[in-house]
């Protein structure tokens, strides 16, 4: 197996490197073959990923967090390169929705758990979203959680974790207000006023919770949340269904499955495409089925396949 693998050197909050290259070791302990490529700057691992692909490389593997993994995405898609992980950053969303171990501080070997399903796992085929021209792998959110990205400085983020986006979500909580949006759903209009409207491909949200529960890889379909309200009490509200898991019998919470999605505000709201800012509204989103090889682990989760 010949590998690529694309390192963010700046995922998580400390050098990995120790780790990383125990990891590869075991790995060309099993016959695979590796080059390493470390990223400078923003969009350099979907450089890297098409090179791999233009290479004739197997496997492309993206040594990072959720973004890192986005952007390697965004350079395999369509093509045989398969995509696996090496989970060093802040929440790897990713990861834990696969079944991977992340790199975490009472988990010290656990790189060498996730070359093992490298070295024994198997490919499949999932959808991505793509949202003005941009891929996503788990989800696009606009208005309140893409304010709260924006508002996330990366030196915060590396000391602080995940702790940056919960200090940054309250400041940014207490002032958000919600806005009038009209949301085209396969070409039925619906007008609310929201304060977060998500659309995923992916179960899992912000690592611990499920909000897309009945969303599948590769179903040809996006999951479509849109939480209603308006002001710092609307916010809490979801909060507190969110953690509880009652958001989906929440009549201030609508669910939708589509194919295409059109989203415009009475203002622009920002958005952002797995947890890395992006734009601003408009915006078009829409499902790409089976653009995406992935590596999975012999045992996956359950139900994150339409045929388990």
């Amino acid at each position: 197996m010949r590998a690529q693998v694309i390192l963010n050197p700046n995922a998580g909050r400390r050098d990995r490197r120790h780790e990383l290259k125990e990891a590869m070791a075991y790995l060309e302990d099993h016959g695979w073959q590796l080059t390493l490529r470390e990223t400078c700057g923003p969009d350099e691992a979907t450089t890297y990923a098409r090179q791999a692909v233009a290479e004739g490389y197997d496997v492309a593997v993206a040594a990072g967090g959720d973004g890192t993994v986005s952007e390697v995405a965004n350079g395999l898609a369509g093509s045989e390169v398969a995509l696996g992980m090496f989970p060093i950053g802040t929440t790897n969303v990713w990861a834990l929705q696969m079944g991977i171990p992340p790199l975490w501080p009472l988990r010290q070997h656990s790189l060498l758990e996730a070359a093992k399903v490298l070295a024994e796992g198997h490919t499949r085929r999932v959808d991505l979203g793509q949202i003005n021209g941009r891929y996503f792998l788990l989800w696009a959110g606009i208005g309140l959680d893409a304010k709260i990205t924006e508002q996330v400085e990366p030196e915060a983020k590396k000391r602080l974790g995940a702790l940056a986006f919960v200090i940054a979500g309250v400041m940014v909580a207490k002032e958000f207000a919600g806005t009038r949006v009209q949301v085209t759903i396969d070409g039925c209009e619906v007008n609310r006023r929201a304060i977060l409207i998500l659309v995923s491909n992916a179960q899992r949200y912000a690592g611990i919770m499920r909000l897309a529960a009945q969303a599948r890889l590769d179903d040809g379909l996006l999951d479509v949340l849109i939480f209603k309200g308006q002001g710092f009490p609307a916010t809490l509200r979801h909060l507190f269904s969110v953690l509880t898991n009652r958001h989906l019998r929440d009549p201030q919470v609508e669910y939708y499955q589509a194919r295409q999605v059109k989203i415009s505000a009475a203002r622009p709201l920002s958005v952002h495409a797995d947890d890395e800012p992006f734009t601003t509204t408009p915006v078009e989103i829409g499902v790409v089925p089976g653009a995406l090889r992935i590596v999975v682990p012999q045992a996956l989760p359950p139900g994150l396949f339409t045929d388990s």
